[in-house]
């Protein structure tokens, strides 16, 4: 393994030689080392634990290194604070910006510095202007006047990047930025992206997804357990080897569908029906089954999903559980059922993230476990460590609070919750969104044992490797429409995309 993350050529705009930072006895990162060039995106990638975050927190001025060297064009610094980092031109783009929402967007993008007139008014006029000039120069469209209250994260993410255009930041951190953007969202995102980088700015690019690494980044750095694994241009290296240098294994390890004994329909869907939402929704989940719902972003399969589990309304139809009809707008009738539903957003519906992890593991639970209307936390200790130990939850302790666990951590716990109630039929809504490659491997190893206990499985995911790789059936949807049905044996990303792009009577054909 190599010392350092930099190769021979011109100076790095930002460089990290051998980091170390700790945290009492718990060392978050043994030797981080990265090196940021001009006129470049550098993708940095590894698991959750692997020390990206410590090392972003250290170039932003969160946290101080506690060894190695930290450069900035050759020049050794250490910020004690954001502002220092600020200041030397470095600006962090975080995957859900603060902003003030009550403020409009031009004084959002000057807070603080504002121009001023004689008498030290506030020249209004200009710095609308100079906000204009940004986004043109962005070649993006916002009008500076709104106030930011309810624009969508991609626009709050552009107002950033406008800022620190403004401040002329020559090192721009992007920290997971895409993971609650749209398609249409991203591309904008990534133009922006490569225009900054053409004007000479070094770029720092954190995400899971594979495809926009290969798409925006020139280079990719790989951290494992704390330390820098290796730097390859992206031209050099493929998916599989990063997943071999992220975590040891190969790709073929990431969906482990083992066969499982398919028996009668648990789960059964009959013209479900919310006027412009969705439509005659009709399938069936068999024991031991894993089935999909594909399409893209907006096509109503998380609509669909809280229908079935009675959190949202439908207008017509019937869904039955073991033949029994489950009533509308009644997820704890759902749940009696033997119906859990893990939901996509696991922090803000699936989690309360101030109460301990054995808290919210037996959340769903709770009323079982208590005798005589007293629920001890003993008891609540002992059934929330047969869950997390299952899903080898890592955390300090089970009193620790769920806010303080990573992503992957968190979302065993929300499977954790749901599991403990002994579910007959299983929806994840996107099981694996913003964890790394391997807790996804983990979470997927999980789903494939329950379905081979005779669990029904109702997995709805963005990813197509994902659906391709776990699913037994497919079933496509597109603008709240079924349109169509594909046996594993024929599911390609051919046939499952062209089904989420085509009209159900065009699929058929």
């Amino acid at each position: 393994m190599p010392d350092e993350a930099a190769d021979a050529g011109p100076q790095p705009a930002l460089e990290l030689r051998r980091v170390v930072k700790a945290f009492g006895p718990v060392i978050a990162l043994r030797s981080g080392s990265l090196a940021l060039h001009r006129g470049s995106i550098h993708a940095l990638i590894g698991e959750n634990g692997a020390g990206k975050s410590t090392l972003v927190k250290i170039i932003a001025g969160l946290y101080r290194r506690d060894a190695g060297d930290f450069l900035l064009d050759g020049d050794s610094v250490d910020f004690s604070s954001t502002a220092q980092s600020k200041a030397a031109g470095i600006a962090v783009i975080y995957q859900e910006p603060t902003l003030f929402p009550d403020l409009s967007v031009t004084e959002n993008i000057f807070m603080g510095r504002q121009p001023t007139r004689s008498l030290g008014r506030i020249d209004r006029k200009l710095m609308r202007e100079q906000a204009l000039e940004l986004f043109t120069r962005l070649g993006v469209r916002l009008d500076p006047d709104r106030p930011t209250l309810g624009l969508s994260i991609a626009d709050q993410q552009i107002i950033e990047i406008a800022k620190a255009i403004s401040l002329d930041a020559r090192v721009l951190v992007m920290d997971e930025p895409t993971a609650a953007l749209s398609g249409v969202e991203v591309e904008r995102l990534f133009a922006v992206a490569r225009s900054l980088r053409d004007e000479g700015r070094a770029l720092l690019f954190i995400s899971h997804r594979f495809d926009e690494v290969f798409d925006l980044c020139d280079t990719v750095t790989i951290m494992r357990d704390g330390s820098y694994i290796a730097t390859s241009p992206i031209a050099d290296t493929t998916v599989a080897e990063i997943v071999r240098q992220m975590v040891g294994r190969d790709i073929a390890t990431l969906f482990p569908k083992e066969p499982a004994e398919i028996g009668d329909p648990v789960l059964v869907v009959e013209g479900l029906t919310e006027p412009g939402v969705f439509h005659d929704v009709s399938f069936t989940v068999r024991s031991g089954e894993i089935v999909a719902l594909a399409g893209l972003v907006g096509a109503g399969r998380s609509e669909i999903a809280r229908a079935i589990f009675g959190v949202d309304p439908y207008a017509s139809g019937t869904v039955k559980i073991g033949g029994a009809t489950v009533p509308p707008r009644s997820p704890v009738a759902a749940m009696k059922l033997g119906l859990a539903l893990v939901p996509e957003d696991r922090r803000r519906q699936g989690l309360v993230l101030g109460t301990s992890v054995a808290r919210n593991t037996t959340m769903a639970i709770r009323t079982a476990l208590a005798k005589l209307g007293i629920l001890t936390s003993a008891a609540e200790n002992a059934a929330a460590r047969v869950w997390d130990s299952r899903l080898q939850v890592k955390t300090a302790a089970l009193d620790a609070e769920a806010g303080t666990l990573s992503g992957g951590n968190q979302q065993k716990v929300v499977l954790a919750k749901w599991l403990a109630t002994k579910p007959s039929v299983l929806i994840v809504d996107e099981p694996t969104r913003g964890i790394d490659v391997g807790t996804k491997a983990e979470v997927h190893r999980l789903l494939s044992q329950l379905a081979g206990e005779g669990m029904a499985i109702l997995m709805i995911s963005s990813e197509l490797p994902e659906v391709l790789g776990m699913a037994d059936r497919v079933i496509v949807v597109r603008e709240g429409h079924v349109t169509a049905e594909i046996e594993r044996a024929d599911a390609t990303a051919e046939t499952v995309m062209f089904a989420a792009t085509h009209k159900a009577e065009e699929s058929a054909r």
